[in-house]
C-alpha cells in the first residue's frame, strides 16, 4: 500500500515541477517580450524623428500600441511573481536612420523583430496570455507589412532564419 502512495506523491511531485518548470518558461518568454517592447518604443522614438509627416501619424499609433503592449508585460510579470525588467537607457539600432526612408525600413524592422519574441511567447504560454501573445503578433505583422510593402508567409518565424536573435534591437 505504500508503494501505491509513494507513486502517488512521485507523480504529484512531477506534475507540480512541470507546472514550475511552465510558469518558469513563461516568465522567461514574457520577460524577453518585454524587453522587445522596451527596445521598440525607443526604436519608434528614433522614427517618429525622421519619418516624412505622411507617415507620422502611423508611426505615432505604432509607438502608442506598443507602450500599451509593454505595460501590460510589465503586469503579466508582475502577475506572475517577476519582477519586471527595466528598459535600457539606449539601444543599439540595426543601422543608421538618415531619412524618412530609413526611419520606414527601422520600422519594419522592429516590428518584424518584435513578431520574432510574440512567437515564442504564444509558444510558452496557455489560455488568454497565450490569446494575447498572438494577437500582439498578428498586428506586428500587419505593422511590418504596411512599413515594408510585403509580407512573409509565416510572420514571427521568417525573422528567426534572417536573424541571429529575433528580439529588438539591442542595449547599448
Amino acid at each position: 500500500m505504500s508503494g501505491i502512495d509513494e507513486t502517488k506523491g512521485t507523480k504529484r511531485a512531477k506534475r507540480s515541477d512541470d507546472v514550475s518548470a511552465a510558469k518558469e518558461a513563461e516568465l522567461k518568454a514574457l520577460q524577453a517580450a518585454l524587453g522587445a517592447e522596451h527596445a521598440v518604443v525607443y526604436g519608434y522614438g528614433v522614427v517618429g524623428g525622421k519619418i516624412a509627416e505622411s507617415r507620422r501619424s502611423e508611426a505615432r499609433a505604432a509607438y502608442d500600441a506598443h507602450r500599451a503592449r509593454r505595460d501590460e508585460l510589465v503586469r503579466a510579470v508582475g502577475d506572475l511573481g517577476g519582477k519586471p525588467e527595466a528598459s535600457a537607457a539606449a539601444y543599439a539600432l540595426p543601422f543608421a536612420v538618415k531619412d524618412s526612408a530609413t526611419a520606414v525600413r527601422l520600422a519594419a524592422e522592429l516590428e518584424e523583430r518584435v513578431a520574432g519574441v510574440y512567437s515564442d511567447l504564444v509558444r510558452a504560454s496557455t489560455g488568454d496570455q497565450r490569446r494575447t501573445a498572438a494577437e500582439a503578433l498578428r498586428e506586428a505583422a500587419v505593422r511590418a507589412v504596411r512599413w515594408r510593402g510585403e509580407s512573409v508567409a509565416f510572420p514571427g518565424l521568417a525573422e528567426r532564419a534572417a536573424t541571429p536573435s529575433a528580439s529588438a534591437p539591442s542595449p547599448t
